[in-house]
């Protein structure tokens, strides 16, 4: 499955990092008729200012956080709380915006900011919270959903973005090496993902994005949970299992360097080699891939790549399904986010993938899934990014043993 280039050394330049995305954040707004944008959700703000959320109990996070802003021709955003050591922001005290008091502080900060922009201005928000509505926080603005704005400018990433993704999966999958040694009959999960969290601090990355999936699968689709759609039921609840020699593991995790997300997706056995009928699941997955890696190109359509994966593998299917799980997709994106566009074979209809096509910059993580009911299946992950003549890897690569790749 070779790339159509090499790919190049990416090298992170955090200061050229920070100038280009902010520079796109003026742009897009401009196009998007914005004079300003409120981020309160934790990627935006970091995408807008750098000060990354901090790995924290979820319900603290939520109440204590940063909120960013961006004034259109300002020279650099406002970063309301957070730490600002460093980072080129105008600085304001923190605020706490899902409660009455701290929205009011919010609106009257903003209000502030923004001058005459916060009365009568058109202002994308990326989140109201209750209390910013109860006590009227921009309500003399034009209020746009920055939903819209964030997802152009997250679209297609700059060579430092990719150096940053580039460098969270290389990171993961050395830390799943560790864990991929430690997987014999009779280990639990705590005990996996507790080598993997160790390996994570090792490489210099603070906290997993995903909690970390080592998913034992059964072998029947019948004797798994109900799903609602009748197809196959992953991810399901951790718990702790112990495994054994005849388990058949799906491994699904990632974590984040400088706040850009990996995605690691494997199919292991443990303490014995893929049997005949697995390893056929496997090879099936390599012709789906290499299909899909031969349909991606600038200018492509996510049809023309959805329909080269399901030509690859009909005719091994007599169910009429596509290889990868419907409640999922073939591909979807990563970025400040551990899936974000493009979303390619979802539940947004063949329409959908019709109307966009590709474009270098985009970052695709393929993860079609084989299932064999009686045998059980293969699912992996892989990422590459879009260029203008092919596409590259990242993370390095990662080996797909047990299973043997054919010669």
């Amino acid at each position: 499955m070779p790339a159509t280039a090499d790919a190049p050394a990416l090298e992170l330049d955090v200061g050229r990092l920070r100038r280009h995305r902010y520079a796109k954040l003026q742009f897009q707004m401009a196009a998007d008729g914005l004079d300003a944008l409120v981020l309160l959700h934790g990627p935006h703000v970091a995408y807008a200012t750098d000060c990354l959320p901090k790995g924290a109990d979820a319900t603290h996070a939520s109440a204590n956080r940063p909120v960013a802003v961006v004034v259109a021709d300002h020279p650099q955003p406002c970063l309301l709380g957070g730490d600002p050591d460093g980072l080129p922001v105008d600085h304001h005290p923190a605020v706490w915006p899902d409660i009455d008091e701290g929205a009011a502080d919010l609106g009257a900060q903003l209000d502030a900011i923004l001058g005459q922009h916060a009365r009568g201005g058109r202002v994308g928000i990326d989140l109201m919270t209750g209390a910013m509505r109860r006590t009227g926080v921009l309500s003399a603005a034009e209020i746009a959903d920055a939903a819209n704005t964030m997802a152009a400018v997250k679209l297609r990433k700059t060579v430092d973005e990719l150096a940053c993704i580039h460098q969270a999966q290389s990171r993961t999958n050395r830390a799943m090496a560790s864990v991929y040694e430690t997987l014999v009959p009779g280990v639990r999960r705590s005990e996996l993902a507790a080598v993997f969290l160790r390996r994570l601090r090792e490489e210099g990355i603070d906290a997993n994005m995903i909690d970390v999936i080592f998913q034992p699968m059964a072998r029947r689709m019948a004797d798994g949970p109900r799903t609602t759609t009748g197809h196959l039921a992953f991810p399901t609840w951790s718990g702790d299992p112990v495994y054994a020699e005849d388990d058949l593991i799906w491994v699904d995790s990632g974590s984040d360097y400088h706040g850009y997300a990996s995605d690691f997706g494997r199919t292991w056995t443990v303490g014995r080699p893929p049997t005949p009928a697995e390893q056929r699941c496997f090879e099936r997955w390599l012709a789906v891939m290499d299909a899909a890696y031969g349909a991606i190109a600038p200018g492509a359509t996510f049809a023309e790549v959805c329909a080269a994966a399901t030509a690859a593998d009909a005719p091994y299917r007599t169910d009429g399904d596509r290889p990868w799980m419907p409640h999922f997709y073939l591909v979807h994106g990563v970025g400040i986010e551990s899936a974000e566009m493009p979303f390619l074979g979802t539940d947004n209809g063949p329409d959908f993938d019709a109307a966009h096509t590709l474009e270098p910059g985009m970052v695709l993580v393929l993860e079609p899934a084989i299932w064999e009911d009686g045998t059980g299946g293969y699912r992996a992950e892989e990422i590459v990014a879009v260029t203008e003549d092919g596409w590259i890897p990242l993370g390095g690569g990662y080996p797909y043993d047990p299973f043997e790749v054919p010669r």
